[in-house]
């Protein structure tokens, strides 16, 4: 009663003063703008996480050169601007210095969104991007579990570090799941836009309200963790409608055949020396190459390599290529990476804004044993050898 007269008296206060009181109207989004907005929220946590911008760049986790692609899309676009001005308050929308992803790699925003596994906008629409989720999505995504600093996360740094360059080289491939995801520990996700590893499962299934769920150890890219029921997990990969398992793919067929006159090459093998003044490099430079497969011009890869941690931020020069014919490159690169393993060059070389980088593709191997190893693919009998490091030569596997 009380409440309705303190009511009734408002509005008799109102109509004495002449004033119509109106409805508080209740702004309204589209599906699209909603996007837009959340979009733009989780380049925001990015920020607030890691003190920058999202850049671009091989030496870039896959998600951040994301943000990175999202940011640039929305800045160019006035639309977009006025959506979220208002919440922009770490001045993202201000033009900034822009590192571009290396044209000789991604063309255009589209061909970067396409190897992420990520739609590419709709024909001028450049604000649809259908990995973005609503914000009600966003907080289901929270709900997964309370994450906590990974306090050993150096031990699991270098399994991201791997996963994200073989996911690059198309060694790895992430596929959509289907409902109730099978979890073995080893396992690789990829979870509301974050990678999730499954670092360790309970030895009994003895957990959760019914006592008959496994417990995880789920390490994310983010460096945090969660310590969460295997149901859980898999609701949220449920929840996650571009949740997505991370794959190893198998070598496969190489060549489909001995190239004729109708043949046209498909890519190149290079072998590339580094002309760095690194001591490590210096003291064997005429056997630390770069083994690498293209599709475009190797003159055109490498001609930014001093500015490329990949590529040690020295200039390089062309020590030999392959024409290849007929040939998957993705998994011939794949095949000479895992024969050499044993012989790969490990470096850590900072990028020049001092973020520490890995170098994959470095290999203390002759160049005669390079010229080996390229014939024993072409004639199919690769499988039969292995490569010893200490020597320097092929061996037949027994």
């Amino acid at each position: 009663m009380a409440e309705q007269s303190t009511k009734k008296s408002n509005k008799d206060l109102l109509d004495a003063l002449g004033i119509e009181a109106e409805p508080v109207k209740k702004i309204t989004r589209s599906p699209r703008e909603e996007r837009i907005i959340a979009g733009f929220e989780e380049i925001q946590r990015f920020v607030e996480q890691n003190d920058r911008f999202p850049g671009h760049g091989e030496g870039k986790d896959i998600f951040e050169r994301l943000y990175a692609t999202r940011l640039d899309q929305i800045r160019s676009s006035e639309e977009c601007r006025n959506l979220v001005q208002d919440i922009d308050t770490q001045s993202l929308l201000e033009e900034a210095l822009i590192i571009a992803e290396p044209s000789e790699e991604y063309n255009t925003d589209e061909e970067l969104l396409a190897e992420l596994g990520v739609e590419a906008p709709k024909e001028g629409d450049v604000t649809y991007l259908k990995h973005v989720k609503t914000r009600s999505e966003v907080r289901a995504a929270e709900e997964i579990a309370n994450r906590t600093p990974c306090e050993d996360f150096e031990k699991f740094k270098p399994i991201f570090d791997s996963v994200q360059e073989e996911l690059k080289r198309g060694v790895r491939e992430s596929e959509l799941l289907t409902k109730k995801a099978q979890i073995n520990q080893g396992d690789l996700f990829i979870l509301f836009g974050q990678k999730a590893y499954v670092a360790n499962i309970s030895d009994k299934r003895t957990h959760g309200f019914d006592g008959n769920d496994y417990r995880l150890r789920v390490i994310y890219d983010n460096c945090t963790e969660s310590d969460l029921l295997m149901r859980s997990l898999q609701k949220a990969l449920e929840r996650d409608e571009t949740g997505r398992r991370i794959v190893d793919l198998s070598a496969g067929p190489l060549f489909d055949g001995i190239a004729d006159e109708e043949d046209l090459a498909s890519g190149t093998i290079y072998v590339l020396r580094s002309k760095s003044d690194l001591p490590q490099i210096k003291e064997h430079r005429d056997v630390i190459h770069k083994i690498g497969v293209t599709g475009g011009s190797v003159e055109k890869r490498i001609v930014n390599a001093k500015l490329d941690p990949t590529f040690l931020m020295a200039d390089v020069e062309i020590v030999t290529t392959y024409e290849l014919y007929n040939i998957n490159r993705t998994k011939l690169e794949h095949v000479l990476h895992k024969f050499f393993d044993n012989a790969r060059l490990d470096i850590k070389i900072n990028d020049r804004f001092g973020n520490p980088v890995i170098p994959r593709e470095w290999f203390l191997v002759p160049l005669y044993i390079v010229d080996e190893v390229v014939d024993k693919i072409k004639d199919g009998s690769i499988s039969k050898y292995s490569y010893d490091e200490k020597s320097a030569v092929l061996t037949v596997e027994r």
